[in-house]
């Protein structure tokens, strides 16, 4: 462990499908299921349209709003300390579902569940759709993962994971409500899709020992190979869909969001994938982490190009500008090093940070010893200490 203190579209002609998006969950998975048979049985090709449905009018209650830890009287007075585990990218699709459905979600973070116990809070990039529901998009990769994938995250203790990236509506809006169903069911928290632009850069709120954080999540990345564009899914006034960063609106969003909360902290997905280019922290992706703690982040965790960057101070918050992948298949050689990210928050900010060095071995984590891997340590340097 090393050790650092404070200083250092689916276009989806889903229309009456779609509108599932816009309600609760609980009543509507048996109506979705039947919906996407329905459109299945009438043109022989998955494409909805065929089958319409009458639902409810929206309602706002699409995603959890708050998560707390009640204390019992006899409880020990809160800390107002929280330690935070933050990885990168987890994909529970391909190889990693076949292997949850075969030898059960335990299987999942078995490599690194001592360490997952040991601290309060445990967030990451979820990057995949949790659903067996909807069309996959036009794109060229489209990232889908069973629904018993879910217990993955529940059993391995993850608090909260991200969905603003650009695979969260691989399979469309009913794909994306049946995934936040879906982990609703399973006791995990999302940040941040939502029936519009207001739900979708809203904050989710967590509390341990004391100290109330707010978390927000941004989505910003290039145009892919194929020519899909991510930004196609961005939360409008009228449009569900997913919390686009943009530097301005962040200070905003993050601004309104500390006034809620002792800690903000800020999920985001952006910068340039491995393999397109040499690996580097593009001017979007910088402006975007900058914003975040300009408006009054202490944290930032990054995710996207699939390979671990710098860990940066800014203006005293604590950028980890990528984490890599965490659980992924495909991958080769340092795109499978990564590290879990462990942050002391006060309510005066990130106290210290550390680290703890993983492998990723047949796409799942696991806890290597410090020097196993010395290029982790290279990879994660800071560029301004």
């Amino acid at each position: 462990m090393v050790e650092f203190d404070a200083a250092g579209t689916d276009p989806v002609g889903e229309a009456g499908l779609g509108a599932a998006f816009l309600d609760g969950f609980g009543s509507f998975r048996s109506l979705l299921r039947k919906a996407q048979t329905g459109s299945q049985e009438a043109d022989g090709l998955g494409q909805a349209g065929a089958f319409t449905a009458t639902l409810p009018e929206p309602t706002d209650t699409i995603l959890p709003t708050e998560i707390s830890t009640q204390v019992h009287t006899n409880a020990p007075t809160p800390s107002g300390q929280v330690t935070l585990d933050a990885v990168g990218d987890i994909m529970l699709g391909r190889m990693i579902g076949q292997q949850v459905l075969a030898k059960g979600p335990q299987i999942v973070f078995a490599g690194v569940q001592s360490v997952l116990d040991a601290t309060d809070i445990r967030v990451g990039n979820l990057e995949c759709a949790i659903t067996d529901l909807g069309t996959p998009a036009k794109k060229l990769y489209t990232l889908q993962a069973p629904p018993a994938a879910a217990m993955a995250l529940s059993q391995g203790k993850f608090d909260l994971v991200s969905l603003a990236n650009n695979h969260a509506m691989d399979y469309g809006y009913v794909g994306l409500a049946d995934e936040q169903e879906t982990l609703n069911q399973a006791g995990i928290g999302m940040v941040r899709a939502g029936v519009n632009f207001d739900q979708a850069h809203s904050p989710m709120f967590l509390e341990r020992n004391g100290l109330r954080l707010a978390f927000q999540a941004y989505v910003d990345v290039p145009i892919e190979q194929g020519g899909f564009d991510t930004h196609t899914w961005a939360a409008t006034a009228d449009q569900p869909g997913l919390a686009w960063a943009d530097p301005d609106q962040i200070k905003i969003d993050v601004a309104a969001a500390r006034q809620q909360a002792d800690v903000v902290v800020v999920l985001l997905h952006s910068g340039i994938e491995i393999g397109k280019y040499i690996p580097t922290i593009s001017a979007n992706h910088r402006a975007d982490a900058y914003a975040a703690i300009e408006g009054g982040a202490a944290l930032v965790p990054g995710a996207h190009p699939h390979i671990l960057e710098s860990i940066e101070h800014y203006h005293g918050g604590l950028i980890a500008f990528n984490l890599g992948n965490f659980v992924f298949d495909d991958y080769q050689d340092i795109a499978n090093a990564t590290i879990i990210l462990r942050v002391v928050l006060t309510r005066a900010g990130v106290q210290s940070y550390d680290y703890i060095p993983v492998l990723i071995d047949n796409a799942l984590p696991n806890v290597i010893p410090d020097n196993q891997v010395p290029a982790i340590g290279t990879m994660v340097a800071p560029g301004n200490p």
